[in-house]
């Protein structure tokens, strides 16, 4: 994200002594992505950022995956995965069940009512969309307010907590990188500013406004990194709490953007997915499905036309309105399609002709399409509709 943000206190020029009231030195941190070659924020720590008191291993949640094999699209029902009173003990960091995932992308899902330990994901950036509940995450560059629609943006490394705020359970919807997630390209200059004819810009992008210095002695942070055939875990102990940062600049921080600050492409006929791209990482996008008004050439057909994704699969979630492509599926609320690779898919049947002289959708979904095959995590096993694969055929086997 290279637009450049200065939050409390640096100094006049970087790497130079900035001190204390008191006379003694502030710790400077370089917080980079691709080593020294790319965006960046300079950090200023009360305390030596690299102090660690004790080191342990944390069990992970089940990460284990299986291979979509005999080969067919798949109807998850995420909310069936969390009890009526369940998500009050459940924290959306340990507690996040894994639903698909491959090599370069993982999907998981939360309902939460307590606040999370602190973590810091050291394997890609985080992409957490709230589909309902608010929260205040805290972190190391200062506190975003959370709220339903919008998606929550964390660097690799990023130390944080979730803290979840208000009566009702925290739904979370997270898109974990095995890179960093930043908008699409396609929106971007050379130099990195969001376009004219992109469909958000700076404007819609919240980051922290404010330090936020926490004490503490003795704090745990949980870091999930790259280990010895695949991913593993391990429980820091930090002499000093880390949240200790007095300012930073830079153009590399946590944000929050919200999908009703989306404005959709249109057209005259049915646009395809890309013109609703939102973000990309290493070998997969993220798009959004906002309200918008259909298709305004006299014998459009506004729902998709059918398409092969031979190239990607195709994860849509369900997270608002009324999405007529999947109508008589059973798809609801809180639903995931998975569509892969080598699957023609499109609307349900009658869909099509229901369709012929609408003007406006009213639905909200997250897209996320891979270029490598998904896997289904233990969530997809225990979510899946068994029915959905043959309901274009009229079959409720």
């Amino acid at each position: 994200m290279a637009y450049y943000r200065r939050v409390g206190e640096v100094p006049a020029k970087r790497h130079t002594q900035f001190r204390t009231p008191e006379g003694g030195l502030y710790y400077e941190e370089l917080m980079g992505e691709e080593g020294f070659s790319s965006d960046s924020s300079l950090l200023y720590h009360h305390h030596i950022p690299s102090a660690i008191a004790a080191s342990e291993v944390w069990d992970l949640p089940d990460l284990e995956t299986e291979a979509n094999h005999p080969l067919k699209p798949r109807h998850l029902k995420l909310h069936d995965l969390f009890g009526p009173d369940e998500w009050r003990d459940v924290d959306m960091v340990t507690g996040r069940r894994l639903v698909l995932g491959n090599a370069d992308v993982r999907i998981s899902y939360a309902v939460s009512g307590t606040p999370t330990p602190l973590y810091r994901n050291a394997i890609g950036d985080e992409c957490v969309y709230v589909e309902s509940g608010h929260a205040r995450v805290e972190t190391v560059f200062g506190a975003l307010n959370a709220r339903p629609g919008d998606y929550v943006l964390l660097p690799r490394a990023t130390t944080h907590r979730w803290i979840p705020d208000g009566p009702e359970p925290l739904r979370t919807y997270c898109v974990e990188g095995n890179s960093h997630i930043a908008p699409a390209q396609r929106y971007l200059s050379r130099f990195g500013q969001l376009l004219e004819h992109a469909p958000f810009c700076e404007r819609d992008l919240f980051g922290p406004t404010e330090p936020l210095v926490v004490e503490g002695r003795d704090v745990e942070v949980l870091v999930k990194h790259r280990g010895r055939g695949g991913i593993v875990g391990t429980r820091l102990v930090y002499p000093e709490h880390p949240f200790d940062v007095v300012g930073w600049d830079g153009c590399l921080y946590p944000y929050t953007f919200n999908v009703e600050d989306f404005m959709p492409i249109t057209g005259k006929v049915h646009q395809p997915p890309p013109a609703h791209q939102v973000f990309e990482g290493a070998n997969f996008v993220v798009c959004n499905f906002v309200p918008r008004k259909c298709d305004y050439h006299p014998l459009s057909i506004p729902v998709p036309y059918y398409h092969s994704n031979v190239d990607s699969d195709e994860v849509m979630f369900y997270c608002g309105g009324d999405y007529s492509a999947r109508k008589g599926s059973g798809i609801g609320q809180g639903s995931i399609s998975l569509h892969p690779g080598g699957h023609a898919h499109g609307p349900q049947p009658g869909a099509y002709e229901r369709s012929i002289g609408v003007e406006y959708l009213d639905e909200l979904a997250v897209m996320v399409d891979t270029f490598h095959p998904l896997e289904l995590g233990e969530a997809a096993r225990a979510a899946e509709d068994p029915r959905y694969p043959w309901t274009w055929a009229g079959k409720t086997q």
